[in-house]
């Protein structure tokens, strides 16, 4: 068990998910029961994953919470891109939100792959 807190992982997340909340303010209101709350759902969904596999008892269990959060990084990254392509995101913004996202993405790949070894 360990705290969430000190991973550079969950503070990318935690960070990512700021900044989808604060670029989804200006999406449609009729996307607010859609695409926002999906984005939103998806993007916060990583940083509670990896705190939520923190808190288990075992390697496992944390490698198994670290995988949802990937899952949910992936359903980010088309959401961003959705976004884009409907025009309610930027092209910098896109830009900003995919690496960050990507980087999201290799980190838990590599920390997956600790956790299991």
């Amino acid at each position: 068990m360990q705290n969430y807190k000190d991973l550079k992982v969950w503070l990318k997340a935690h960070q990512f998910t700021l900044s989808v909340y604060v670029e989804s303010k200006s999406y449609p209101k009729e996307e607010i029961y859609s695409l926002t709350s999906q984005l939103r759902r998806a993007a916060y969904s990583m940083p509670a994953n990896i705190a939520e596999g923190c808190g288990k008892n075992t390697q496992m269990d944390f490698a198994k919470y670290l995988n949802i959060a990937l899952g949910s990084a992936n359903e980010s990254e088309y959401f961003i891109l959705l976004s884009k392509d409907l025009g309610y995101l930027a092209i910098d913004k896109y830009e900003i939100l995919t690496n960050l996202i990507n980087e999201i993405k290799a980190m838990l790949i590599s920390l997956i792959s600790k956790v299991r070894n």
